[in-house]
């Protein structure tokens, strides 16, 4: 199983480019970008906060850094247009020589929406307007000229040049949800998902389900996974550690639990699991601490 970055995007740029470089160097095979416009609030009010734009930073790595692959994680079609979310990733394509993967979602996070005036649509809507713009984006990226009359999306003989420096572009999908993993099935090359083992294990079924019905082999999509990591040495970091627990979503242990546990992560069909600086602490020196010790402790046994 692979492992990729995931560092957080209200870090300052020499940051981000500190931690892809360091991440190459040990190991890594991608780094990820959440793609965001302004820091989240659980009660969806405008935040203040730095979120520096995913493709730009993306593109930026990708010629100061040589081998990483460059994933956005992900890019809202409830804000980017299909066709400009093309160009993005292509464009950081070719600037890196063709390690740029397309992660796109239907959208969720309130605040940037109603902040900056995106219509976020009813989950219904929503879903059906990600329908049309996926099959756009694949449409465009397989070097069709597309004509499309839909509810949300509509153009006419549109190209894309140049196209993917390798001839295709992986798109990834982040979802759960049985329908979107239909159009997942239906459309992409990777899917991506959230989850403790259990909370993967169930949603798994649910993508080979998917697969199924659309008549696609579930061998021929690229999975990854992320969860909170917590690396627990002694009981008081356990202790502290298990009041940040998200229901569903938490790994925390030993070094020999955590391994483990990835283990059966790729046990599960996982090719691809992404270690998030969210978790580590609040400075940046806390930051790169904890991924030095998590390399030093957990991922030099699995690499």
């Amino acid at each position: 199983m692979d492992f990729a970055m995931w560092t957080m995007y209200d870090r300052p740029w020499n940051e981000a480019l500190e931690d892809a470089r360091w991440a190459e160097a040990h190991g890594y095979n991608a780094f990820w970008y959440a793609d965001h416009l302004m820091p989240y609030t659980e009660n969806g009010a405008t935040d203040p906060g730095d979120a520096h734009e995913c493709w730009s930073v993306l593109s930026a790595i990708g010629a100061s850094v040589p081998r990483l692959r460059l994933v956005s994680m992900v890019s809202p079609v409830s804000i980017h247009h299909p066709v400009l979310l093309a160009k993005r990733a292509v464009t950081t394509d070719h600037i890196s020589g063709g390690r740029a993967v397309l992660g796109i979602g239907a959208g969720w996070q309130v605040n940037e929406h109603s902040g900056y005036g995106f219509d976020l649509l009813e989950p219904g809507p929503r879903v059906k307007r990600f329908a049309e713009a996926i099959e756009i984006i694949n449409r465009l990226l397989k070097g069709e000229r597309v004509t499309f009359d839909g509810t949300y999306f509509q153009m006419k003989d549109a190209p894309l040049g140049p196209g993917p420096v390798n001839g295709t572009l992986p798109i990834l999908v982040g979802t759960g949800s049985p329908l979107m993993l239909r159009l997942t099935a239906r459309f992409a090359q990777e899917w991506n998902t959230w989850g403790d083992l259990d909370e993967v294990g169930v949603r798994t079924k649910r993508f080979l389900a998917a697969c199924e019905k659309e008549g696609r082999d579930p061998k021929t999509l690229r999975r990854s996974a992320q969860a909170f990591v917590f690396y627990v040495r002694n009981a008081e970091e356990r202790s502290k550690a298990e009041k940040d627990i998200v229901s569903g979503r938490t790994i925390i242990g030993s070094a020999a639990e955590i391994v483990d546990e990835l283990g059966r992560y790729a046990e599960l069909g996982v090719d691809e699991f992404a270690i998030g600086g969210h978790n580590f602490g609040e400075s940046r020196a806390e930051t790169r601490d904890g991924f030095e010790r998590f390399h030093a402790d957990i991922l030099t046994q699995l690499l």
